[in-house]
């Protein structure tokens, strides 16, 4: 996964062309879930680890993908 840009509040990766932006009932890997194993990885996170989508891509669109790790980053976004 290639990270663009990434602070406390939020999170930019670079989504493939044909990965779905969530999880559906193909059951294909989505960026949303790779993301928040990275987090969880990363920083050690007990639980579930909150993302907030700040917009989809279609599974076919590849593109930056942006996330919020927290509630404040959905006003920075």
């Amino acid at each position: 996964m290639k990270i663009l840009y990434e602070d406390n509040q939020i999170i930019v990766v670079v989504k493939p062309a044909n990965t779905p932006s969530q999880a559906d009932k193909t059951g294909d890997q989505d960026m949303l879930t790779l993301v928040k194993e990275y987090i969880k990885e990363k920083y050690k996170k007990p639980g579930n680890v909150y993302l907030g989508l700040v917009h989809r891509l279609d599974r076919p669109t590849r593109g930056c993908y942006g996330l919020c790790k927290n509630f404040k980053g959905s006003f920075k976004a």
